[in-house]
């Protein structure tokens, strides 16, 4: 066996999988994890004669060729940095290491430039696909200098899926920590999507009383639409899977508390700070937030039960009222999430190239969609989707959808807080006229804090106490 140039340090799932994807793909590496009964059992199901699993930190260090290639698959947060202050001073000057979690994209600008003073390259990869992506190829979004990136190409472009062109879903998004950020807005984006088929799923479960077979039947009819994604795709699955110790599916036992790892509140702190508006993405992590309320939500339902209406007869107007629907605000939280993106390039000085990263999430990424499609070919007439005649069009037929089913959904109590927040974005950009010169007013009112005029230029404040 060739002496490896890349190690992977953690074998969790993710981990596991990333590691026999590089080998399977024809690299030799060197696999370590903290718990040596980890490191054996994987090398017992899935070793070959591309895998080493070197018992101790410092044995893996040694067994790799410099420069080296260490790539982290641990917890984000505090684990990476001990890992990091355990392997500096094992490794040397034009060493790798890639963190390959989904890191705080601050923190990897700061481990980024610590490790510079050693001369060591430190980057931030974002990888998305889950454990099949992993192991099958995943959408690879790096972070780093130039140097890690010529290191680095290779394999990444042999592990990364395929786009839809079969080309690899892997770019170098620009330095140090854009990799990461890209990779939280993905998270954020996808945080949104998800409400938004929670809230279509909950629409035909509660307001058109549909069972988890007829509602896994009409996302299968989108799926084989322009809404055609991953996340459609494993509906079905989800939607279908019958309990083995109840007659029932499995989906209506799963309890109502939906969990979070924090990137969709970093993507929306993110938003707040830097004044880019991504609402679907925020009312989706606080709807998350709310779902964790179930005793608090069941006490005050038995108080508050008369604000629900009866249940409709579901129809054909309603499945295609609802597939525009979500196509319209599906569309809509990816623009923000460009948006962001694009705010965070022109802000952080990474001249991110918008179109790649629409291309890379078209292959292993869970946000991966035919709607991208769209989205690039966009993306490379203009940075502000809205503004572009192909969004436009996908967009103006579908809105009327989105309207129909926020005032059937909330005139039944149904909560819809993703679909509303959507419709509000897209209502509040198109509108030439809104009532912010009232907002100005009062705030000048109440604490002198002035305001432009419509007819010349400059700042101006009114003494609002004189007749």
């Amino acid at each position: 066996m060739k002496q490896p140039h890349i190690g992977l340090i953690g074998l969790g799932t993710m981990g596991a999988n990333l590691a026999r994807n590089i080998a399977h793909k024809g690299y030799s590496i060197a696999v370590y994890n903290r718990t040596t009964s980890v490191t054996e059992s994987f090398l017992k199901n899935h070793g070959n004669s591309s895998i080493t699993g070197p018992r101790t930190l410092e044995e893996f260090v040694e067994s790799l060729k410099p420069p080296r290639i260490i790539l982290l698959m641990v917890k984000a947060g505090k684990a990476v940095d001990i890992v990091i202050d355990q392997l500096r001073p094992l490794i040397e000057k034009g060493d790798s290491i890639i963190d390959c979690g989904n890191s705080y994209f601050k923190d990897t600008k700061r481990r980024y430039n610590e490790l510079e003073n050693y001369e060591i390259h430190f980057a931030g990869c974002g990888v998305s696909g889950g454990e099949e992506g992993a192991l099958n190829g995943p959408s690879l979004m790096l972070g780093s200098n130039d140097n890690s990136w010529q290191q680095l190409k290779d394999v990444l472009q042999a592990i990364a899926a395929k786009d839809f062109n079969g080309k690899p879903c892997v770019t170098h998004v620009g330095p140090e920590s854009a990799g990461h950020y890209v990779k939280m807005v993905h998270n954020g984006i996808e945080y949104g999507i998800m409400q938004l088929m929670a809230e279509g799923y909950d629409m035909l479960r509660t307001l058109y009383t549909l069972s988890s077979k007829d509602i896994a039947h009409i996302y299968k009819q989108y799926n084989d639409t322009e809404l055609s994604s991953y996340l459609f795709d494993i509906s079905e699955a989800v939607l279908l899977r019958k309990d083995d110790q109840s007659d029932t599916y499995i989906v209506d036992m799963i309890l109502d508390e939906a969990a979070q790892k924090g990137t969709g509140a970093w993507t929306a702190h993110e938003s707040l700070a830097t004044g880019e508006a991504t609402p679907t993405i925020a009312e989706a992590v606080f709807a998350r937030y709310l779902t964790g309320n179930k005793e608090k939500r069941k006490m005050l339902a038995k108080h508050y039960a008369s604000l629900k209406k009866q249940p409709k007869t579901i129809s054909d107007d309603v499945v295609n009222t609802l597939r525009d629907a979500l196509y319209s605000s599906i569309l809509l939280t990816y623009i923000q999430g460009f948006s962001l993106i694009h705010n965070a390039s022109q802000e952080y000085a990474w001249n991110i190239d918008l179109p790649e990263i629409a291309r890379i999430w078209q292959g292993g990424c869970i946000i991966r969609a035919d709607m991208l499609s769209l989205l690039h070919s966009a993306l490379r007439e203009e940075k502000q989707l809205l503004a572009t005649p192909s969004v436009q069009k996908a967009l103006l037929p579908r809105i009327r959808g989105l309207r129909h089913i926020i005032t059937q959904g909330v005139g039944a109590g149904i909560p819809l807080p993703a679909f509303s927040s959507t419709l509000a974005y897209i209502d509040t950009l198109t509108s030439s006229q809104l009532p912010a010169n009232y907002i100005q007013g009062l705030r000048d009112r109440f604490g002198a804090h002035t305001y432009k005029r419509i007819d010349k230029k400059g700042v101006f404040h009114t003494d609002w106490l004189t007749s």
